[in-house]
């Protein structure tokens, strides 16, 4: 296993002195929460089976400041209610010093203002919706993380990018703020980088679709040059395979925006747009180059029977920020950090990841770059991979602090998406 110098290093700082180890706890408790079962596990489950290990390799290392870290994961599947009844309840539990949540833009959006009511620090795995800090400040809310904003801006000008003919847009997203929000977001930036853009069909299914017959007719009937989707789990794996039956994915550019996390799963035909929603590992030069990665990839494999896609390496980037965020509190600390210490360390974190570098803003936003590509067929493995890879700079795809994310998307341009580096430059 990979070793932690830092954290022995810290640990046996925070050992060493009598009122320190009096304040030192017996475990650090972790709440995690995710899906891991019901249609979105196929999603979820990578996340949890991720915690597990980059936690398991923590603590083997040492723990943090030579405390243990013991998690206790929180299934999202049994809906809002429960899920915010959980987190008011490990909340109450003093041993729990942070949070990690949540899967769903939803329930992230209904937990941000209960972690600030109950002063316990929030940490966001997979909360993408830009909406999370619009218009509001969460002060114990992270999101070490990228958000839609960056995310599917990057898709336009990768499509853009390669092909700059392409007007006729159709949508299929899920009918939520996810949904919603890639769809105003893609749209919008489509339409900054060719004026000429349309939207003939915009579609949104609810959440946990089998069937996306009438949605296939609909957009096949419209006969767009692309197609664009976040759909993700099991609707994405049902929708692919419903829409390779009717032929979508020959008649249009097809781009699945979740697409990295079903290669294994569902068979893609080469040259459908797909990301990481970050700065993932899949086919990643810098990740594959990281010998600490490799070695979690490695053992993700061995465990788990595949490689991790990357809400595996969100989940287990946010607990090596979370990590980190701790690191940081007890070196600035007399004794042990407590909650409130934990939020003054997350602001202006800075860490290398598993996959490249993360910056918590002023805003509790994170940096991260973007990577995006298309399907290609592989030597190496019976399904596709990612090729003709670009990265796109976080800080050239992402809003800057206080500025409106739709507005700012408003004054993009051609220029800008031609700006940006190129399809294939990045391999």
């Amino acid at each position: 296993m990979w070793k932690l110098a830092a954290t022995l290093a810290v640990g046996l700082g925070v050992i060493a002195g009598p009122a320190a180890a009096q304040d030192r706890p017996e475990r650090i408790g972790m709440g995690i929460f995710t899906f891991t079962s019901g249609p979105a596990a196929a999603y979820g489950m990578p996340g949890r089976n991720a915690a597990e290990l980059i936690i398991e390799q923590i603590n083997e290392a040492g723990g943090i400041g030579g405390v243990p870290i013991a998690p206790t994961y929180v299934d999202e599947a049994q809906g809002g209610e429960g899920v915010v009844s959980e987190f008011r309840r490990l909340a109450g539990d003093q041993s729990i010093g942070v949070m990690v949540a949540a899967l769903s833009s939803g329930n992230c959006m209904a937990l941000a203002p209960i972690a600030d009511q109950l002063e316990v620090p929030m940490v966001t795995w997979n909360c993408d919706t830009h909406q999370l800090f619009l218009g509001e400040e969460h002060p114990y809310v992270f999101r070490p993380n990228s958000s839609t904003v960056p995310e599917f801006i990057s898709y336009a000008a990768y499509l853009a990018q390669k092909s700059p003919d392409a007007t006729r847009i159709a949508i299929i997203n899920p009918d939520y703020a996810f949904g919603h929000d890639a769809a105003q977001i893609f749209t919008g930036a489509m339409k900054a980088f060719n004026p000429d853009v349309e939207v003939v069909a915009e579609l949104f299914p609810k959440l946990g679709t089998a069937s996306f017959n009438t949605e296939i007719s609909r957009i096949a009937a419209a006969r767009p040059d692309v197609i664009f989707s976040n759909l993700w789990g099991a609707d994405l794996e049902n929708f692919v395979r419903q829409a390779q039956a009717r032929g979508l994915f020959r008649s249009s550019q097809v781009v699945l925006a979740l697409g990295e996390s079903v290669l294994q799963r569902v068979e893609l035909p080469e040259g459908v747009i797909v990301g990481v929603l970050g700065d993932g590992w899949w086919m990643s030069p810098d990740a594959q180059a990281n010998e600490r990665t490799k070695e979690f990839v490695s053992a993700y494999r061995e465990r788990f029977g595949e490689y991790p896609v990357f809400p595996a390496m969100k989940m287990a980037n946010t607990i090596l920020a979370v990590q980190a965020a701790y690191e940081k509190a007890i070196e600035a600390s007399d004794g042990w950090p407590g909650r409130a210490d934990l939020r003054e360390a997350f602001a202006g974190l800075e860490l290398e990841t598993l996959t490249g570098t993360v910056t918590v803003r002023e805003d509790h936003d994170g940096l991260v770059d973007q990577l995006v590509g298309v399907t290609v067929a592989s030597d190496e493995h019976d399904f596709p991979v990612i090729g003709e890879m670009v990265r796109y700079p976080a800080d050239q795809v992402t809003p800057p602090v206080g500025e409106d994310p739709m507005a700012w998307i408003g004054t993009l341009t051609p220029d800008f998406a031609a700006s940006l580096p190129k399809p294939g430059s990045y391999e």
